[in-house]
C-alpha cells in the first residue's frame, strides 16, 4: 500500500541545505516534551507512585493536559504494580482510582493484543475492567478521564456494546469536558470499519464533531484521524494481496484536500498565538501529515515550524518508515 505520487521526497541529506534554525533529527519522546510526566513516567516504571500523585494533583482540573498525562501514565503503569500499591496506601485518593481504572483498560488491550485479532476477551474481566472505571467515575466525579477509559474499552466487546449505554458514557464524558480530545477519538475507532461500525460511520461523526467545535479547538483533525484509519483499515485488509483499486486518491482527491485546508483554517488559524503544549503534538502531527499527502505546501510548511523536531510515530509510520518520512518532508517544506 505504498503511496506512490506523494510519497517523501527523497535524494536530499538531512544535515544539508540551511544551517541556521535547522531543527534537528525527529524526537519521538513519547511525552511530547512534558518534563514533569516524563519525571513522574520514569518513576511508576520502577515501582514508585509519589511523583506521579504529586503530578497529577499538580496538573488539577486541566483537562487536557491531565487526559493526557494519565494516558501515558497508564500505560507505564501497566506493567508494574505502582498503581496498586498507591491504592493500598492511599485508598481514598480519587487520582489514584482513576490512574488504576485508565491502567486496567490498558492491560485489558494489551492481553487482547497477545491474543490476536478475532479471539475473544473474557467476558468477566471486561465487566471488571468497566466496574473499575464506574468505582473511579464515583471517586472522582468532576473528572472526564473515567468516562474516556469507558469508551475505550467498549470496542473490546464482541458486537459492541449497547447504543444506550454508549450514549450514557459519551454524554457523561463530554458534561465533564464537551472537547476532550481523546474521548472524541475513542468513539471515533469504536464507530470505524475496524470495530464496531463503517467508514461513513465514522466520518459523520468525525465531520458533525469538528463542525460543533469552536474555533481554534484541535477537533477539527478529528476528519484528518478518520482518513488516517480507514486507510489503516484498507491497508491491513489488502496485506499480501493487490492494493485496493483507486486508493491512490485516498489523500489527495478534492474532498480530502478541501478538508484538510477547512481543518488548518479552524484550528490553527483560530489557535491562540502561542508555543505548542505537549497535549497538541500528536494531533498536530496528524495535520502535518495530512497536509504532506495533499500536496499543501504552506499549510505543511507552517505546521513543521509550529512542531519543530517533535514528532509522533502516528500516523507517519502508517504510510512508511515514521523518522525518513518526518525528516525528508520537513527538509522539503522548510528548505522552500
Amino acid at each position: 500500500m505504498a503511496e506512490r505520487r506523494h510519497r517523501a521526497p527523497g535524494g536530499r541529506a538531512a544535515g544539508k541545505g540551511r544551517a541556521a534554525g535547522r531543527p534537528g533529527a525527529p524526537d519521538f519522546d513519547p511525552d511530547f516534551g512534558d518534563q514533569p510526566l516524563t519525571e513522574a513516567r520514569q518513576d511508576i516504571v520502577i515501582g514508585r507512585w509519589q511523583g506521579v500523585r504529586d503530578l497529577l494533583r499538580a496538573t488539577g482540573a486541566d483537562w487536557p493536559r491531565r487526559t493526557h498525562r494519565l494516558r501515558i501514565l497508564s500505560h507505564a503503569a501497566a506493567g508494574s504494580s505502582a498503581v496498586e500499591t498507591w491504592r493500598a496506601a492511599e485508598p481514598g485518593s480519587p487520582d489514584a482510582a482513576v490512574l488504576r481504572a485508565a491502567t486496567e483498560v490498558v492491560r485489558v488491550f494489551n492481553h487482547a493484543i497477545a491474543a490476536g485479532r478475532g479471539v475473544g476477551i473474557d467476558q468477566a474481566r471486561l465487566d471488571g475492567a468497566v466496574m473499575t472505571c464506574l468505582d473511579a467515575a464515583d471517586a472522582s466525579p468532576a473528572d472526564p478521564m473515567p468516562w474516556v477509559s469507558l469508551l475505550t474499552v467498549a470496542r473490546l466487546y464482541e458486537g459492541g456494546i449497547r447504543q444506550g449505554e454508549l450514549r450514557r458514557w459519551w454524554d457523561e464524558m463530554r458534561r465533564r469536558d464537551p472537547y476532550n480530545m481523546e474521548g472524541h477519538v475513542q468513539l471515533l475507532r469504536y464507530f470505524s470499519a475496524r470495530w464496531h461500525g463503517t467508514h461513513g460511520r465514522m466520518y459523520d461523526f468525525a465531520r458533525d464533531a469538528a463542525g460543533a467545535a469552536p474555533p481554534g479547538s484541535s477537533l477539527s483533525v478529528l476528519v484528518q484521524i478518520a482518513r488516517v484509519e480507514e486507510f489503516r483499515h484498507v491497508a491491513e485488509a489488502a496485506r499480501g494481496r493487490r492494493p485496493v483499486r483507486d486508493f491512490g486518491q485516498h489523500w489527495h482527491h478534492e474532498l480530502a484536500v478541501t478538508e484538510v485546508r477547512r481543518t488548518f483554517e479552524r484550528w490553527i488559524g483560530g489557535r491562540a498565538a502561542g508555543p505548542v503544549v505537549p497535549e497538541e503534538v500528536g494531533e498536530l502531527n496528524y495535520l502535518t501529515h495530512a497536509a504532506c499527502y495533499a500536496g499543501l505546501d504552506g499549510e505543511a510548511r507552517a505546521l513543521f515550524a509550529l512542531l519543530g523536531s517533535r514528532a509522533a510515530r502516528v500516523p507517519w509510520s502508517y504510510t512508511g518508515d515514521a523518522a525518513e518520512q518526518f525528516t525528508a518532508f520537513r527538509a522539503a517544506r522548510l528548505d522552500e
